[in-house]
């Protein structure tokens, strides 16, 4: 009888002890889960973030500067050698729905031959052509636009001009005031 107290006695704390270790594994695994998934977040939320580039100067320290943008041409750079005939140009009052277009020329000062690369326009509602041949020096070109006035009211456009002899842009503007077309009278019907 002592043998068989012994083996019940056995029986019950293994079955403690398996519920014991059970309830301890369950939490474990739920507090492994927990922190996983917080480090997941916080990885993924560092992801997103951009840290700022460091520049170092002559003394060794190192300086946060501001990511630089796009448009931020080298402070160094020249202005292109293009000479413009006119920046600027008004069209005055248009007529709604009828484009209208302006031909911006310019001439190469340099001593360089010189590729526009890129012209575009700040709205889908002008369009532009320009030289796309290489221009050498003394020779001339042009950059034309043509806005499509859809909506009555003043427009105040830009073209922005990309050589391939300096990183600074050059700007042409268009401007204007689109009016509604005056529509006739429509005659009253008689009976």
């Amino acid at each position: 009888m002592a043998l068989s107290k012994y083996i019940c006695d056995i029986k019950v704390n293994n079955i403690y002890q398996l519920i014991v270790i059970n309830y301890f594994m369950k939490t474990l695994k739920l507090s492994l889960f927990a922190v996983a998934g917080a480090l997941f977040l916080s990885f993924s939320a560092n992801a997103q973030q951009v840290a700022p580039k460091k520049d170092i100067k002559p003394s060794g320290t190192a300086v946060t500067a501001a990511p630089k943008a796009a448009t931020t041409p080298n402070p160094d750079a020249k202005p292109t050698g293009l000479t413009f005939k006119e920046d600027t140009f008004s069209f005055g009052d248009i007529e709604k729905g009828k484009p209208v277009s302006h031909e911006f020329t310019f001439k190469n000062t340099s001593k360089q031959t010189i590729l526009i690369t890129n012209v575009k326009a700040s709205c889908g509602c002008t369009a532009t052509n320009y030289t796309k041949t290489p221009i050498k020096p003394g020779e001339s070109g042009n950059v034309t636009a043509t806005y499509n006035a859809a909506n009555p009211g003043s427009f105040n456009k830009s073209i922005t001009v990309t050589a391939n002899d300096t990183e600074l842009n050059k700007v042409l503007t268009i401007k204007g005031k689109v009016i509604a077309p005056e529509t006739a009278p429509v005659p009253a019907t008689q009976n």
